[in-house]
Parts: C-alpha cells; structure tokens; sequence
C-alpha cells in the first residue's frame, strides 16, 4: 500500500476548510491501496517523510513567503531525506489575504531542490475560499492520491 503524506500548517478557518478539501479528495472511496497520513508541519519528522511514497503541502502565505512551520517542517527534512527521495511525486496549495507569490516561489524552490516531482498544478487561493477553490482543493487531494494506487 502506498503513503500520502499531507503537511500542512492550517492557521485559519480559511486554511482549514482547503486542507479538508484535499483530504477527502485523497480519501476518495474510488482510490485505493493508498494510506493518508496527516501531519502538522510543526509535528512532521524526517521519519515521516521518509515512509512517504507522495506528498501534499498547505500552507499560508505569510509576509510575502511559506508559513514559518512549512519552513521549519523543509529545515527538518531537507538533509536527512534529499537522496532517499528524489522524484517522488507531490502538490501543494498556498492561501494568502491577497497575494501568494513568494509563498509558492519558497515552496517551489525547496521542492526542486529536494528533487521532488510535481505531480499537479498548485492552487492558489486569495481571501475566502470559494466553491471553486475547494473544488480545485479537492481535486489536487485526488490526483496526488490517484497517481500513487497500485
């Protein structure tokens, strides 16, 4: 069974009802042979990573960059899981209050070094999350998930 490791740091109501969104995309009934594991940035180990066949990150965009806790989860791994995994697959979404650029710079640019391959579009989301924008949540949690059955 594969493992799809969801980090996050869910700050806000906003922030929340998009990681709910990607969960119960990559909790899909019609996925299968893929175990969800959900993990606090703050609380996600290298242990965790390294047991991780895929990956999902959220976070908000805070002062023009990745929340603080996304950063300290990449600080934590980023060593001790460079070559042990390089190209797996992963997505990502970002929320900000108006505009999420240099968060999606940040986790892009940590991402590659990791070697990680992206495995859909990130979404990004300004103010209050619409319909469509935890349809496209959603959706990221399901394409993540669907590319790791076996």
């Amino acid at each position: 069974m594969a493992t799809l490791l969801i980090v996050h740091h869910t700050p806000s109501p906003h922030c929340q009802a998009l990681l709910e969104a990607v969960v119960s995309g990559a909790t899909d009934p019609e996925i299968e042979n893929v175990q969800v594991v959900r993990r606090a940035a703050l609380a996600a180990t290298a242990s965790d990573v390294l047991a991780a066949d895929g990956f999902l990150l959220g976070t908000p965009a805070n002062l023009g960059y990745m929340s603080g806790a996304l950063k300290h989860f990449f600080d934590q791994v980023y060593y001790p899981c460079l070559d042990e995994t390089r190209g797996r697959p992963f997505g990502y979404y970002v929320h900000g209050g108006n505009d999420v650029t240099g968060a999606v710079r940040a986790v892009e640019s940590v991402t590659t070094g990791l070697g990680w391959r992206r495995a859909a579009n990130p979404v990004t989301v300004t103010g209050a999350p619409e319909k469509p924008d935890v349809e496209a949540c959603r959706e990221l949690g399901a394409t993540v998930a669907a590319g790791l059955m076996e």
